[in-house]
Formats: C-alpha cells, sequence, structure tokens
C-alpha cells in the first residue's frame, strides 16, 4: 500500500477534529489536491483540500456540532470552509459535471470518488489520501505521472480544454512547475487547436495565470514553447521570441540575488514599447501600478545614475529598467549601485525655506525643486549638506528679487 509521508501539515491543531467530525476515520473523507500532490514531493504545502461524500448541510451542521467555525464560502458547489487556528481548510462534496460551457460548471453531487477525481484537470491533481493513514487512492496513474514528471490530461485533452478554457493555461504553468522533458504530445496539439478558446476568458483570470506561470522558479522554456505553438497569440500578440529572449536573460540575471517579479518578467516579455506595453496592461486589466512599471519598463535602459532613476521613479521601475534593457548589470555602476541602498527623502522642506527668509507664494514651491535638484545630482548628501543648499537657493533666490 503506498502512503502519503507523515508530514508535518497533518497534524495541524484541530484537523483530526475536523476530518473525525467528517467521519474521515470511516472513508467518508480525505485529503485531496495539491496538498496530497505536493506533500508527495516533498514541496511545501500551503493550501489544505478536503473532499467528503457528506452534503454541504451536513458538513455545516457537524463542523458546528464539534465546535468548528464553518463558512459557507461556496455552497452551491458544495464547498464549505472550516476556519481551524493555523488557517482555513475548503471541505467539498464529491462532485461530477452536469453540463460546461469552458467558463462554468453546473454540477451534482455524488459519493463516487472516482467520478470526483475524473473531473479534474490532471492526473497529479486527482490523487487522495486517508487522513488517518496516509492510504493514497489513485485511478489515472498519476503517481507514475508524478514520479516521471508528466503532466498528463485525465481523458481526453480536447474533451477537457473544452470544459474548462482556463485549464489550457493551468497545462503550460503545471508543465513548468512539474514537468520533467518533452510537454505531453496529446496535451500540447489540443492546447494548440484550441488557443483560441482564450479569447472567452475573461481578462483577469488568462492574467492570474499567466503571472502565476512567471512567478515559477524558471518558466523561459514553457514560455518558449508557447511562443513556438500560438498560444497566447490570440490575446497578448505583443510576446514573440524576443520577449522570450529578454525574459531568458532577465531569469539569467535573477540569479545573481534578485528575487523574482512576475511583474516585471512580464514586461520583459512585452516589446520595449511603452504604448504597446501600456495597451497589453489595460487589456489584461492589471492595476494602475502594474501597468505603470511594465509601460515604464518599456523606455527602455535607464539612463543616466541609477539612484536618481530609483529616487524619480522607484525602486521597482530602476530595478526593471537595469536587469531587463541594462548592460553589464552585474558590474559597478550596475546592480551594485542599488544594492542594499534605500530611497532617501529629502530633509528640507518649503516650511524651512521660509524659516530661512523666502516669502511665501508660488517661488516657494519653485525654490524647493531647485534644491532638490541640487541635492539629487550631488548625490543625496546628508541632512546638513541638504540644508545648506537650501540657504544656499534661498540666498540666491532672494537676489533675484531685490
Amino acid at each position: 500500500m503506498v502512503t502519503l509521508p507523515d508530514l508535518p501539515w497533518r497534524h495541524r491543531p484541530g484537523l483530526d477534529r475536523l476530518t473525525d467530525a467528517l467521519d474521515g476515520a470511516v472513508g467518508a473523507t480525505r485529503f485531496v489536491g495539491g496538498a496530497v500532490r505536493d506533500g508527495l514531493l516533498g514541496a511545501a504545502v500551503s493550501d489544505l483540500d478536503l473532499a467528503t461524500r457528506l452534503r454541504p448541510d451536513e458538513v455545516m451542521a457537524r463542523l458546528k456540532a464539534a465546535g468548528l467555525r464553518a463558512v459557507p464560502t461556496g455552497l452551491a458547489h458544495g464547498t464549505v470552509t472550516a476556519v481551524l487556528p493555523d488557517g482555513p481548510v475548503e471541505v467539498t462534496t464529491l462532485r461530477r459535471d452536469v453540463a460546461t460551457d469552458g467558463r462554468h460548471a453546473e454540477v451534482a453531487f455524488t459519493d463516487d470518488w472516482r467520478a470526483d477525481a475524473a473531473r479534474r484537470d490532471f492526473t497529479i491533481n486527482a490523487l487522495s489520501a486517508d487522513p488517518r493513514t496516509g492510504e493514497l487512492f489513485d485511478y489515472f496513474d498519476g503517481l507514475a505521472d508524478l514520479a516521471a514528471g508528466r503532466v498528463r490530461f485525465i481523458g481526453q485533452p480536447l474533451d477537457r480544454l473544452a470544459e474548462d478554457h482556463l485549464r489550457l493555461l493551468r497545462f503550460f504553468r503545471f508543465q513548468a512547475r512539474f514537468g520533467r522533458g518533452p510537454a505531453d504530445a496529446d496535451a500540447l496539439a489540443a492546447a494548440t487547436a484550441r488557443a483560441g478558446d482564450l479569447a472567452r476568458l475573461s481578462a483577469e483570470r488568462i492574467a492570474g495565470e499567466l503571472l502565476k506561470l512567471l512567478a515559477l522558479a524558471d518558466p523561459v522554456a514553457t514560455l518558449r514553447l508557447m511562443v513556438g505553438h500560438g498560444i497566447l497569440h490570440p490575446v497578448l500578440p505583443e510576446i514573440d521570441t524576443d520577449g522570450v529572449t529578454r525574459l531568458a536573460r532577465l531569469v539569467e540575471r535573477e540569479r545573481n540575488g534578485v528575487a523574482a517579479d512576475p511583474v516585471r518578467r512580464l514586461a520583459a516579455l512585452l516589446p520595449p514599447d511603452a504604448a504597446r506595453a501600456e495597451a497589453a496592461g489595460i487589456r489584461l486589466k492589471l492595476s494602475n501600478a502594474q501597468r505603470r512599471r511594465i509601460a515604464g519598463a518599456a523606455a527602455g535602459a535607464a539612463e543616466g545614475d541609477l539612484r536618481t532613476t530609483a529616487y524619480r521613479d522607484g525602486m521597482e521601475m530602476a530595478l526593471d529598467r537595469l536587469l531587463i534593457h541594462g548592460e553589464d548589470v552585474m558590474q559597478a555602476p550596475g546592480l551594485a549601485r542599488l544594492s542594499g541602498w534605500e530611497v532617501p527623502r529629502l530633509s528640507v522642506s518649503g516650511g524651512d525655506l521660509i524659516a530661512l527668509g523666502l516669502p511665501r507664494g508660488p517661488g516657494v514651491a519653485t525654490a524647493l525643486k531647485t534644491v532638490e535638484a541640487r541635492w539629487v545630482a550631488e548625490g543625496f548628501p546628508p541632512p546638513d549638506r541638504a540644508h545648506a543648499i537650501a540657504e544656499e537657493t534661498v540666498a540666491q533666490f532672494l537676489d533675484a528679487i531685490r
């Protein structure tokens, strides 16, 4: 019998009480999904999901009787959230699909574990485990695929993609995370054939999956595969092989102690054209801050001192432009110029200039900008020098108006 390792998350406070309340000891409730998959790989488990034969109203009643907080987060789809001391656990009644349209599914409850597993996307996500013994249940050879680093759809890939168009992007994200060797040929052919379905998804869902993919350790090979097969073209025609080349260079540079940033990586994929990058950000319905970043990064390498760029546009923007477009970034005056440096604040205010004798009025703002420009040009000297610059500037302004 293959079993799930006795991992720390299996001993979370309140988990035994939860599974006991849901008849886990007699097979009515199991661990499912990513916790089982990642537990077998020895990876960190953040989200914990349970599947149960019990109906949602019964789950609610049993959790309350056991003194556990129950939140009806998705009763129509069978989901109740149990709130444990270390965080929430989703409990979902076994389901089978009645109808799907590529974006939404109509489901019916069932007590058939295999039927519930069959509606999941990939074989490695269809594994389940007994909460007490750890016994694993594998209906579609997910264990073998997990061991081989093979991401494979359950059933016919074309059918699974027609049921839920987001699975197309999920396939590539899971390939980037778990795949070893070439992508499954049937899955890749189906994804290529149905790439146009992405246009039927909401921009938010596309952006969410793409940013999750870009947040992985090294998504370059997968992005190259996607571009080569025209996967993103229906929704992001701006991304081409040149973009993948920029992404590859960025990922290589990140290995020198720079944290991976999915928005920066998206900026690298997009063309070095602020208008086109901005248009892509709008189409993806990114936040205003994210759109500013990708449009700013598209402006090319930062000109002049990097710390000045960081002060004017923010540290993220300076790093974006340096890492994506800069040359010799690992050498001075490259990344080392920004490493460990915090963007300073000018210690002089308009009130300080007035206290030095400058008359109130629009000239104060002009003088303060002059002080700031000199302070930046001198490399952000300490407060005593900033105040000396202020005194000199006020004196010059007073001479000019006398």
